[in-house]
């Protein structure tokens, strides 16, 4: 059986879930049940935990899934068939509300890609915790960018280039392209009379044009992060 405390808690978080579909953060859950620290909420969602009806979601700040509420709070489902049954009830399928925003998810750094003429691009297992909603669905990593050839695009050398995995591209779009299985760059992708065409934008640098058995898209650019000294 839950404390009153831990039904309140967990009560709150479904309710913003369905609500906004984020989770709401440790400083909000204490402001709600009015507790004097995080530790207590610590406690709570520990407890709560154990018991099976939240659960945090891996690789993820501060999100959390709720995976059952007691049965009384189970807003518009029905009651279990024995009346002496105590046991929670799961949230019915229509109720489940979508995966929480506001986390931070570790992405692969992939080491640095050139905004110049194209250099190596380092494979590394390092990772970099990256904002959920600078995300969208599929696949991604982060490059480092080096150099200064996509400037007019707002890319600056010391970025991070958010890249969502993918071997296909549309005219137009920033890509991440390997040049003869050893070369990385990012660049505007333009096809032409059956040539692949790598655009900079930095009116100091030169297109680089390709035979397209020469050129493979490795992803395209989704965000970019950029750290302030």
């Amino acid at each position: 059986m839950l404390t009153a405390k831990q039904h309140e808690l967990i009560r709150f978080i479904q309710q913003r879930l369905e609500e906004t579909g984020i989770s709401p953060s440790f400083e909000e859950m204490k402001e709600a049940l009015d507790l004097k620290s995080k530790s207590g909420v610590h406690r709570l969602i520990s407890a709560l935990e154990e018991r099976g009806f939240i659960r945090r979601l891996p690789n993820r700040a501060r999100a959390l899934e709720v995976v059952k509420l007691p049965e009384d709070a189970v807003m518009g489902s029905p009651k279990p068939a024995a009346a002496n049954d105590a046991v929670s009830a799961a949230i019915p399928a229509k109720a489940v509300a979508p995966e929480p925003a506001n986390d931070i998810i570790d992405v692969p750094l992939h080491g640095r890609i050139a905004a110049g003429a194209p250099i190596e691009a380092i494979e590394g297992q390092s990772s970099m915790p990256v904002p959920a909603a600078l995300l969208g669905p599929g696949e991604h990593y982060a490059l480092e960018v080096s150099g200064d050839s996509m400037i007019e695009a707002g890319i600056f050398d010391g970025d991070f280039a958010l890249v969502k995995r993918t071997d296909t591209a549309r005219d137009g779009e920033i890509v991440v392209a390997l040049v003869d299985n050893e070369e990385a760059t990012l660049k505007y992708l333009r096809k032409d009379s059956g040539r692949v065409i790598l655009d900079p934008a930095n009116g100091a640098y030169e297109a680089q044009i390709y035979e397209p058995h020469r050129v493979q898209v490795q992803g395209k650019l989704a965000g970019l992060l950029r750290r302030y000294h």
